[in-house]
């Protein structure tokens, strides 16, 4: 039996690059973020704070909503595994990536402190809209 689980949360180090494969599939990618706290040991020996860089990518669904919702700063919860692979660069050395392929994503940060969306204009004003009864049948309930 083997395991090959990730579970990660951090802040996006910039906007996800997406592009669509020919059969028209979304594919996500962007750096994750993850920091472990500064401390200090009982012998008083300062350890300073260490940041690791993930490389995230996203298929399919998730990769399209992290396109339409994901921006530098967010923080992310993201599940996956780790992937490795390699390529010759172009002096023909051969490079090694580790990746993180998400299959699951969860956006952290509030709602409010992400970039505004652009405001969309609304049919009904909210004072039009409270002089205007509903018919909802809900109103007759006591509480």
């Amino acid at each position: 039996m083997s395991l090959n689980k990730v579970q990660l949360i951090g802040n996006v180090g910039k906007d996800p690059e997406v592009r669509y494969l020919d059969s028209g599939m979304a594919v996500a990618t962007f750096p994750l973020a993850t920091t472990d706290r500064a401390y200090t040991l009982a012998n008083g020996t300062q350890v300073p704070e260490r940041t690791e860089w993930h490389n995230i990518v996203l298929w399919k669904k998730l990769a399209e909503t992290a396109e339409k919702y994901v921006h530098k700063g967010d923080k992310l919860y993201i599940e996956g595994k780790i992937r490795t692979r390699s390529y010759d660069d172009q002096n023909g050395v051969k490079r090694y990536v580790t990746e993180i392929f998400g299959d699951n994503m969860e956006m952290l940060t509030p709602r409010a402190a992400q970039p505004a969306a652009p405001a969309q204009p609304q049919a009904v004003s909210p004072v039009a809209a409270a002089a205007q009864p509903e018919n909802n049948p809900s109103d007759d309930l006591p509480f």
